[in-house]
C-alpha cells in the first residue's frame, strides 16, 4: 500500500469511525472470506479500479479479518445479475448501481440520481442528514440485502453522437443506450432506451444496434473508447447529475458480523465515496481537454427545446413514480423535499460565486 492510501486511510480511520483502530477490528471474530461480484469490465477507469481498491480498503481496515475477492462483470455472474447473486448467497457483496434495479424497486434509481436531481455533495447530504439512508435500508432490505454508497462518478455527460442533436425533432426514432429514469425520459421525447450493461456498450454502437449512448463523464468514457464510433459529445446530463455507485452487502453476512467490521466496511465506502469523487472531478477535466483537442470530438450543449422538454418529462416521470407504490411515494417525496431544502442555499453559496468567478 502507497504512503498516499496508507495516510488517507489513518485519516478516515481517526475522522470518520471515532478512533477504531484496525488491531481492535483484528480482535473481533474470525476471518471471514467474502465474495464481491461487480458490474465492470475487468480494470475498468473508474468503477471497476473503484471495487478492487475498496476490497483491499476493507481488508485493511478490518486488520485482515476480512478478505474480499472481487469479480468482474462475467467472471461470476452476469453483469446485471449481481443483485440476485448476493440475494440468492451466490455471493456476499456487490459492486455496482441502483439505476440498474428499477424493475424489481421502481424507485432504487434515485440513489444513483435522478433526473434534474442532486448534485453529489446535495446526494451525500441526503442520505446522511436527510433520512435518505433509512429508506435506502428499507427499500433493499425487502430482499435481504444492505446498501451503502461506495463511490460517486460525479455528474455524467449527456451522451454521445454519430451526428449532433440540433433539435427535439433528432431525438425521435433515436436508440439510444440510456438506463434508469433518464431512459423514460428519453422515451417521452421520442427516443427508444436501450438498457445494456457497460461491457457491452462499445460493441452495439459499432455495430448500429444503439444510435447513441451515455455512461459517465470522460475520464470512464474515454477508456470505454465511445469517441472512435460517435464524435458528438452532448451536455448536460439531465437525467444523471450525479453517479452515485453502491455496495450490496447480504443481510445475513452483515448481521453476522461484528460492529467492528461493519464499521470498517461503511469507513472503506465513506472514504472510497469520498476519494472516487475527487478522482473523477480531476481526471474528467484532463479527459475532456484530450478529447476535444486531440481525438476530434465535439463538446455540445443540448439544444434549449430538448433540455426544456425533459425537465417536463422529467416531473411527470417523477410524479408517476411517486404513485407506483408507497414505498416509492416515500422516497420520491424525501428526494424532492431534500432538492427543494438545499436548493436555495446552493443558490447563493455556489451558483452565485460560479457566476462570480467568471465574471
Amino acid at each position: 500500500m502507497n504512503t498516499n492510501r496508507r495516510t488517507f486511510l489513518k485519516a478516515a480511520m481517526t475522522g470518520m469511525a471515532g478512533g477504531l483502530t484496525a488491531p481492535a477490528i483484528a480482535r473481533a471474530g474470525q476471518m471471514k472470506e467474502l465474495r464481491m461480484v461487480t458490474s465492470w469490465p475487468k480494470h475498468l477507469p473508474g468503477p471497476g479500479i473503484s471495487a478492487e481498491r475498496l476490497a483491499k480498503d476493507i481488508e485493511t481496515l478490518s486488520g485482515s479479518m476480512l478478505k474480499v475477492r472481487v469479480y468482474a462483470a462475467g467472471e461470476l455472474v452476469a453483469p446485471l445479475a449481481v443483485f440476485d447473486a448476493v440475494q440468492n448467497g451466490t455471493a456476499e457483496m456487490a459492486h455496482t448501481a441502483s439505476l440498474f434495479w428499477g424493475g424489481k424497486m421502481p424507485a432504487a434509481a434515485l440513489f444513483t440520481a435522478g433526473p434534474y436531481g442532486l448534485t453529489p455533495l446535495e446526494h451525500r447530504t441526503w442520505l446522511e442528514q436527510g433520512g435518505g439512508q433509512k429508506l435506502w435500508d428499507a427499500l433493499y432490505g425487502q430482499f435481504g440485502i444492505k446498501p451503502l454508497m461506495c463511490g460517486n462518478t460525479g455528474p455524467s455527460m449527456g451522451g454521445w453522437f454519430r451526428k449532433p442533436v440540433r433539435s427535439l425533432d433528432d431525438l425521435k426514432g433515436l436508440k439510444m443506450r440510456m438506463p434508469g429514469l433518464g431512459g423514460e425520459i428519453l422515451r417521452r421525447l421520442g427516443g427508444t432506451p436501450v438498457s445494456l450493461p457497460p461491457g457491452e456498450i462499445l460493441t452495439a454502437l459499432q455495430s448500429g444496434a444503439i444510435d447513441a449512448t451515455e455512461f459517465l463523464g470522460p475520464f470512464s468514457d474515454m477508456a470505454m473508447g465511445f469517441y472512435k464510433v460517435a464524435k458528438v459529445y452532448h451536455y448536460p446530463a439531465f437525467h444523471e447529475p450525479n453517479g452515485a455507485g453502491e455496495l450490496l452487502v447480504s443481510r445475513k453476512v452483515w448481521d453476522a458480523l461484528s460492529d467492528d467490521q461493519r464499521r470498517a466496511i461503511e469507513v472503506a465506502c465513506s472514504a472510497e465515496a469520498a476519494r472516487t469523487l475527487a478522482e473523477h472531478t480531476w481526471r474528467n477535466a484532463e479527459a475532456l481537454k484530450v478529447l476535444k483537442e486531440k481525438r476530434g470530438v465535439r463538446v455540445l450543449p443540448y439544444p434549449a427545446d430538448v433540455l426544456a422538454a425533459a425537465r417536463k418529462a422529467a416531473d411527470e416521470v417523477l410524479a408517476e413514480l411517486a404513485a407506483k407504490d408507497a414505498m416509492s411515494e416515500k422516497i420520491v417525496k424525501s428526494w424532492l423535499a431534500a432538492r427543494n431544502h438545499l436548493s436555495p442555499w446552493e443558490d447563493v453559496a455556489l451558483r452565485a460565486f460560479l457566476d462570480a468567478r467568471v465574471g
